[in-house]
């Protein structure tokens, strides 16, 4: 065996063009960059029998949501690891199926041992990262710091230079808080690697949870016209844009992002993603008090409506009741809720109690009951970080307190809620929200 990964990893191929199109091909699917599917197919044509490069290939269609071809790609993979691969390559491939074949709590505890003992095997170390991975939807409420955790056991292991690490280790402690860190290891990453979507993302989240709303929308207007609207990730990365311009109470702007990066009839992203960005951004928009136009909250649930259809996985629930809540679908929020409360019964819900408690804080909320909303909300706003995602994206349910707060005439605790809001970073809408009650 002759061939080696990017990392020095050994490949069990004897091909040399199946080891670079791999190669290849993993850069572009780490760094979602267009391209990584004709990679890997290059380097399976090479040599039909490289396991490898068929476990990317699946973890690839599992990314794009294309699960049926996720699990016969992995299915393949796995007979043939089994009889010419070797140990760190068995234990590769079975983790990745793991995760495809939905065991998450399997994929993660054998993500960990794997990488305890190959650490520079990043297409395992990634499972674990990122706002979508696997720490983030286990249901943990310290998995932002299992993440910093991870990444710090690990960084001996990488060059001060590799693109891949340092984004998203500075992504990691960028959503633990330290954002000075953070910030200079993701723009560092974007450097290196510009053509790294992952990155620009990480950027995105930490210039987030460090207030910087003109750096982030300069970052974005400056690279998203480099990346093609068929990239998996292009919707959500304009939806950040779009939330700035919401931020700053410029709703034209962030309407004309809306319509044409992120709602359901442009965006070619995932479901998860086209959900949760069009459902948390028609939300804020309506909570921070500007009219949705007509059309859009149902285009938005006809969309969804494809999706998610069973309870069980928090992040998409929440904001499939969001969705609910907006167009007056009660019935579909209380079997949601009844299904919730189900599987917190059989012990198969790790997020707990939470994540039904803010559905039906959703309904209150459209239904005008913010007493009832602040009062669910309260119980369990320190609780939401369980439903995974990242600070950007739960915030939602904070703004939806606050909101509640305001409208139920509770000022003080919506006072020291912004106080602590604002001591963490500077928001313009904030700053307008305590000017608000200040005159009050």
């Amino acid at each position: 065996m002759s061939c080696f990964d990017r990392y020095d990893l050994p490949l069990s191929t004897i091909s040399d063009l199946a080891a670079e199109r791999y190669r290849t091909g993993l850069d572009l699917l780490l760094s979602l960059w267009p391209g990584a599917g004709e990679a890997l197919d290059e380097a399976i044509a090479a040599d039909p029998d490289f396991a490898l490069a068929h476990a990317a290939r699946a973890r690839l269609h599992a990314i794009c949501a294309q699960p049926s071809d996720a699990r016969a790609r992995i299915a393949l993979a796995l007979d043939l690891v089994t009889r010419n691969g070797t140990e760190r390559e068995r234990s590769h491939v079975q983790t990745l199926s793991f995760a495809i074949n939905g065991q998450s709590a399997k994929a993660l505890a054998s993500a960990l041992a794997h990488t305890g003992q190959w650490p520079r095997d990043v297409v395992i170390l990634s499972m674990p990262l990122g706002a979508f991975g696997l720490f983030a939807f286990s249901g943990m409420a310290d998995h932002d710091q299992a993440r910093v955790d991870l990444c710090e056991r690990h960084a001996r292991h990488f060059a001060a230079d590799d693109w891949w690490f340092l984004t998203y280790r500075g992504w990691a402690l960028g959503e633990n808080g330290d954002v000075a860190a953070g910030r200079e290891m993701t723009q560092r990453a974007l450097e290196l690697r510009r053509h790294n979507v992952n990155a620009v993302h990480a950027v995105a989240h930490v210039l987030f949870e460090s207030g910087e709303n003109d750096d982030a929308q300069k970052v974005i207007s400056g690279w998203l016209p480099e990346y093609p609207k068929s990239g998996v990730l292009h919707g959500h990365i304009a939806w950040h844009s779009a939330l700035i311009a919401l931020e700053r109470g410029d709703t034209a702007r962030a309407l004309a992002v809306y319509d044409e990066h992120v709602a359901p009839s442009v965006s070619q992203g995932t479901p998860v993603n086209i959900v949760s960005d069009t459902a948390s951004f028609l939300w804020r928009m309506q909570a921070y008090g500007h009219a949705v136009p007509a059309g859009k909250w149902d285009e938005a649930a006809n969309y969804a409506s494809s999706y998610f259809k069973d309870a069980g996985f928090p992040f998409a629930d929440f904001h499939m009741a969001l969705l609910a809540a907006a167009t007056g679908d009660r019935g579909a929020v209380a079997t949601r809720v009844s299904a919730l409360n189900r599987l917190i019964e059989q012990g198969n819900l790790p997020a707990g109690t939470m994540v039904p408690a803010i559905c039906r804080a959703a309904v209150a909320f459209a239904d005008e009951q913010y007493s009832l909303a602040a009062e669910i909300l309260e119980s369990v706003s320190h609780d939401v970080v369980r439903i995974g995602g990242s600070g950007a994206q739960r915030e939602i349910v904070q703004d939806t307190l606050l909101v509640a707060l305001m409208r139920s005439g509770e000022a003080g605790k919506a006072r020291d809620l912004l106080d602590r809001r604002l001591h963490r970073r500077p928001s313009p809408r904030d700053m307008r929200w305590r000017d608000q009650l200040a005159a009050a």
